[in-house]
């Protein structure tokens, strides 16, 4: 990804190689009443780098919608595909070159579902903030922060969509809020 926009692989490794990984399993009961009413998982990005949510078995039954132009959207699972969201800490390091998804689960009215994520986190003592390997003449975009403070803002915001990120953009960058 690092090379992609023309930073060296190294910039990333260095924060997330060797670092805690984390899993969660999600179970989405059917819901035959009001299954469009009813949230598996409210509106969220994740506090990471990168998730990779591993394959879905059922394919036949969609729940995962991603956030675009102030709609959601399904995410169709192909047969041996993973699916791989940004999280918010890839957002600012590469100063927005990546963009942390805004995701939520919804619920099936007659047929259950399970996820499993896998959560790539940095190393816990690391600066949170726009990498100079992703800025080639860009401005700055992200205030930096330590990621302890980060993960105890997100977690006590509780899921607010992207919220909480952008809150970390620069005053000059206010334009460019979802809100």
């Amino acid at each position: 990804m690092a090379r992609g926009v023309g930073a060296e692989p190294a910039s990333l490794r260095g924060v997330f190689e060797g670092q805690t990984q984390g899993m969660r399993v999600n179970y989405y009961p059917p819901c035959r009443q009001q299954a469009d009413r009813v949230l598996g998982l409210t509106p969220h990005t994740d506090v990471c780098g990168l998730t990779p949510l591993l394959l879905q078995k059922n394919l036949d039954v969609q729940g995962l919608q991603v956030k675009k132009d102030g709609k959601w959207f399904a995410v169709k699972a192909l047969e041996g595909a993973f699916i791989v969201n940004v999280g918010d800490v890839l957002e600012i390091m590469s100063n927005g070159k990546f963009k942390s998804v805004e995701h939520r689960a919804v619920i099936h009215p007659t047929k259950e579902r399970i996820s499993v994520a896998l959560f790539h986190y940095p190393c816990q003592d690391t600066v949170v903030g726009p990498q100079p390997e992703f800025m080639k003449g860009d401005r700055v975009r992200y205030r930096s922060t330590n990621y302890q403070d980060f993960l105890k803002r997100y977690l006590a915001a509780k899921l607010d969509g992207r919220m909480h990120i952008e809150r970390l953009k620069l005053e000059q960058y206010e334009s460019d809020r979802v809100l």
